[in-house]
């Protein structure tokens, strides 16, 4: 059984947050990360009330030269349909009221919680975004990894480049063109998109040994899931060595790799393309935009923010891509 400091807020925890002068502290999030690829992402409804079933066209009808006095042979094309799912992110807060209320600033106590709750729920989005694997965890939506993990069967093996890395120290770089008939993250029929909180107000809660006691409850839910419509508008970099790319010795060729990369793409307009990379593999690729003798990789100020672009394709930060991936086959 967990005990009471592991699942709820103590005295500790609020002395922790007030600043000398008794208020609310602002915490320093140290735990938070950057994930760009949750503002890149295209949010459309989905047309089914548990996720968005695609049509897609997987054949073409057959054609033929007519000769005089001859007919035309009968053809169809043919279609499959796709169903992807979508998952329930969910979380409760419990807050003693006594506690929160002991500084006079109710509010700002519970927001200094609330604002983790929502990091946490970014976090665990974007990490689904990536990894999420029905087949183990059927609760959960289909990420990317598992629909591009096979360069040998898979269809989408296309769409596979391989870096060369053969150990478990591996990343990735996606090349994702965002679009609603492309690739697009999804809510059910007829519910709202995005994290949606409820404040339940003051509640009667049970404490470890089922007494109770009052406490603010607040509520988080986000439905949400990811449709692939056209798998041809992912493409995944996989196998990128980690060791050897920060060690600079037999590294992976970046640049390279992307030119393939936005060559695999049908189209880049279609939708919003973008890179997307952990910090790792972006810190290598920016400091190569510096050198001036690289036309490829640009230094854009879209706002007069500092936008790092290879071929007019932004790079994304995506704190969520692991270095510890295993290599695909």
């Amino acid at each position: 059984m967990a005990t009471i400091g592991e699942t709820v807020l103590t005295l500790a925890d609020w002395a922790k947050r007030l600043d000398p002068d008794g208020r609310v502290e602002t915490v320093v999030e140290m735990l938070s990360q950057t994930n760009e690829i949750l503002a890149d992402m295209l949010w459309l409804e989905g047309n089914l009330p548990t996720g968005h079933r695609t049509t897609v066209r997987t054949g073409l009808p057959s054609v033929a030269w007519r000769k005089l006095n001859y007919g035309v042979p009968q053809s169809k094309s043919t279609t499959v349909q796709v169903t992807d799912t979508c998952g329930m992110l969910e979380a409760f807060s419990t807050v003693d009221k006594d506690l929160a209320d002991l500084n006079g600033n109710t509010a700002g106590f519970r927001l200094s919680e609330a604002q983790a709750f929502v990091e946490a729920m970014n976090q665990t989005m974007a990490d689904t975004l990536f990894y999420g694997d029905t087949a183990q965890y059927p609760e959960r939506f289909l990420g990317l990894s598992p629909r591009f993990d096979d360069d040998t069967t898979a269809e989408t093996r296309e769409n596979i480049v391989d870096a060369g890395g053969a150990s478990t120290d591996n990343t990735s770089v996606w090349l994702v063109c965002w679009g609603a008939n492309t690739v697009h993250g999804i809510f059910p029929r007829g519910s709202m998109a995005g994290i949606r909180h409820k404040d339940l107000g003051v509640d009667t809660v049970t404490d470890a040994e089922g007494n109770p006691y009052l406490a603010y409850r607040d509520h988080w839910q986000w439905k949400c899931g990811l449709t692939v419509r056209d798998w041809r508008y992912v493409v995944r970099i996989a196998n990128i060595d980690v060791s050897n790319l920060v060690g600079e010795t037999s590294a992976a060729d970046l640049l390279k790799l992307m030119v393939k990369a936005v060559h695999k793409l049908p189209s880049t307009s279609m939708g919003r393309c973008a890179f997307h990379m952990n910090r790792t593999v972006r810190t290598m690729l920016d400091i190569q935009a510096m050198e001036k003798s690289n036309v490829n990789l640009t230094i854009e100020r879209p706002g007069g923010k500092p936008q790092t672009e290879f071929w007019g394709i932004p790079l994304r930060t995506c704190d969520a891509i692991l270095n510890t991936e295993a290599a695909v086959n």
